[in-house]
């Protein structure tokens, strides 16, 4: 056994690295809250790493992970996204006239500019929030990033989208479905899930038209429709799945650089995912991505 982990056994801490024994240490977290049950159980609040994942569980069903399986199990799904964002680049120009939808270098547009649609990111979980930043400058979308806790998104999403007054919301964080709970559709059943509802409502009383405002909201195993319900054009969990840290940024991405004379479906929009439609659905939306012309020769175009 991996020293650190045999010293470490004593007693796990915030900041481990940790998987669950009753589901073969299939998903990786980090601890971020120990508190004590009625029977003085230690039970600590887990998140996960890659997937959008909160829950809570007990020490022992814990296992401490080792430095190189952290490392390999990040690896493994750093290399899954960066496969799916060299399919995107594929598949952004297959079947469709490039100049109509899609960026290219104001080159090859022959004088045209180009405007993919602004977002406007708010993350319950700061590590994801960076490592989505990241990934929108890869795509080169324009995105204004904040972290907010899921629970405080609902009472400064409105000022936020009066500040920034983007094309697309993006509500996201960590959620999950309570084990043992009985219903699927029963709002106390879930983590943040209501916080998100409420986040989206208040969006809408800025803007209700899902095209002018596109909204992405939820996480892993989120209550899918209620979201919808409430204003969302795209939202997690109908299968009440685990989604992707970077599914966000898949689905605003296809939206913000398809023309607006186009209507994706929510199909064409779920395929650009990487957690698919079990984690991923949502309804037929207008895409945000415009051209100009001509470009000024004073200004550098990005």
């Amino acid at each position: 056994m991996n020293t650190a982990v045999m010293w470490r056994m004593s007693g796990l801490r915030i900041g481990d690295i940790v998987a669950r024994k009753s589901y073969g240490c299939d998903v990786f977290f980090k601890i971020v809250d120990i508190k004590k049950n009625r029977g003085n159980q230690d039970i600590l609040t887990i998140k996960g790493i890659s997937y959008r994942i909160e829950a809570d569980a007990p020490e022992d069903d814990l296992e401490l992970q080792p430095e190189q399986k952290v490392r390999e199990y990040r690896d493994k799904c750093c290399m899954a996204a960066e496969k799916h964002s060299r399919d995107i680049f594929v598949s952004r120009y297959r079947g469709y006239p490039k100049k109509a939808y899609y960026r290219d270098t104001p080159k090859e547009n022959s004088g045209k500019f180009q405007r993919p649609g602004k977002i406007l990111h708010l993350d319950g979980d700061n590590d994801y929030l960076e490592t989505c930043i990241g990934e929108y400058g890869k795509l080169g979308l324009p995105v204004t990033g904040q972290f907010i806790s899921e629970k405080e998104q609902p009472a400064r999403v409105l000022q936020l989208l009066k500040e920034y007054r983007p094309d697309i919301l993006v509500l996201t964080g960590h959620d999950g479905y309570i084990k043992g709970s009985e219903s699927y559709t029963n709002i106390k059943n879930y983590r943040n899930s209501q916080y998100f509802i409420n986040a989206v409502k208040e969006a809408r009383k800025y803007e209700p038209d899902l095209d002018s405002l596109v909204i992405f909201a939820g996480a892993c195993q989120s209550l899918y429709y209620e979201i919808i319900k409430a204003g969302a054009n795209f939202a997690s969990s109908p299968f009440r799945d685990l989604i992707h840290a970077l599914d966000p940024v898949r689905v605003s991405q296809k939206i913000a650089y398809t023309g607006i004379d186009r209507i994706l479906t929510a199909e064409e929009v779920i395929e650009n995912t990487i957690s698919g439609k079990n984690g991923i659905g949502g309804v037929q939306t207008r895409g945000k991505y415009r051209e100009g012309f001509p470009i000024e020769p004073y200004q550098q175009y990005i």
